[in-house]
């Protein structure tokens, strides 16, 4: 509790994700990072968890408990239930105590309309906060990836998360051109699903799909892994997938040696017999299950280059594209769009955190990046939800 009340009403940034929520205290850094999911008992309506404890129940919950992910595509899908897990973040990081009641700045998509917009920030507010600030992804991507976001140079990012892909060209603290798709790690989630579906009859949940992108996904051939635990060629991730490393000297120092994973076993329900079923799923397999979805996150990459100014274009050429976000760890997805653009493309050096870093930014130099925050303000004070 000394921990928490140290917190009292310090100003925060929050990443409010698809997939994970993460917290920014000024002076603390980030000290609360959790997946974006409510456990409640639909009889009373009581919320029985949050976060990563609502999550292990994904699945595995009886008929008269759900487990919620009230964002979707980055915006709000359930309003109370956002409002209920922003209240249990805020106060899990402030503490109690009525006093505690911080400016919160709140990072959301550059794509959501005016009444979304205005549902964020009610919901900040119903949870406790005292006043409430809106930053775009991408300004906070780029500012916590360290480019220079107020200078007059063009910085091209790419923020892959949960919900949304975000790609916009940021030059003197705004946007230039910016384009948000509702394609990035939940359908690429939802692609392997639907591939291991048609193609084996096997009917797999949420999380295994995640697994399997985790472990043997990736945009194009090729790629390096970190260095393997010494003494095992088999990685158990989950309870579902199994990964089989090819290649794996077990040396920890011949990481450029190493391949990617070659396969996986996962364990499903097969549609057919109804009763549960051990597959063989390959790398090239995934690869081609996520198609669709990696082809969309380069065809809005490539949309937003053409409206880009040929000036700030030059300054992209230079400095090349910067990849943030959960999304951007797919391995050869830089690979992808290096050689489909011809545009040398970066992966960030945080790319999980750097949302949720430059929303820490925006809180901790308030004053300088104000211009970066709320480009619509005013004209939130006219929308009617």
């Amino acid at each position: 509790m000394a921990q928490n009340k140290s917190f009292t009403g310090r100003d925060m940034g929050i990443d409010l994700g698809t997939a994970n929520t993460l917290v920014y205290v000024r002076g603390k850094g980030i000290v609360l990072n959790e997946p974006s999911v409510v456990a409640v008992n639909t009889v009373d309506g009581n919320v029985l968890s949050v976060g990563s404890a609502a999550k292990e129940t994904m699945g595995r919950t009886p008929t008269n408990i759900v487990a919620v992910r009230p964002l979707r595509d980055g915006v709000i899908a359930d309003f109370e239930i956002a409002e209920r897990m922003l209240r249990y973040f805020i106060k899990k990081v402030a503490g109690s105590r009525r006093l505690a009641r911080p400016r919160v700045v709140v990072c959301v998509p550059s794509g959501i309309t005016g009444v979304e917009r205005r549902a964020v920030m009610e919901a900040a507010t119903q949870a406790g906060a005292r006043q409430v600030h809106l930053v775009e992804e991408p300004i906070a991507a780029a500012i916590g990836a360290g480019l220079p976001v107020s200078e007059p140079t063009g910085c091209m990012v790419v923020d892959v998360g949960g919900g949304t892909t975000e790609v916009a060209v940021v030059s003197l603290g705004g946007i230039v051109t910016a384009r948000s798709v509702r394609v990035a790690g939940d359908a690429m989630d939802t692609a392997i699903t639907a591939y291991v579906k048609k193609h084996y009859a096997l009917a797999i949940g949420e999380r295994t799909a995640e697994e399997i992108k985790v472990s043997i996904g990736s945009a194009a051939p090729g790629g390096t892994l970190p260095a393997p635990r010494p003494g095992g060629a088999v990685r158990q991730s989950e309870r579902n997938v199994e990964v089989v490393l090819q290649g794996d000297s077990g040396d920890p120092e011949d990481t450029q040696a190493l391949l990617p994973p070659d396969r996986c076993t996962i364990r499903g329900r097969d549609q057919v017999t109804g009763l549960p079923k051990v597959l063989e799923l390959t790398a090239e397999e995934v690869r081609h299950a996520l198609g669709e979805p990696v082809d969309s996150i380069v065809a809005a990459v490539r949309s937003t280059l053409d409206e880009t100014p040929p000036e700030l274009a030059g300054d992209i050429m230079d400095r090349g594209i910067v990849l943030t976000g959960g999304g951007a760890m797919l391995r050869g997805l830089d690979v992808r769009l290096s050689r489909e653009l011809d545009i040398p493309v970066l992966v960030a050096d945080d790319p999980l955190d750097c949302v949720a870093i430059g929303t820490g930014r925006c809180v901790e130099d308030f004053a300088s990046l104000r211009t970066a925050m709320e480009a619509r303000p005013r004209r939130l004070d006219t929308v009617r939800v």
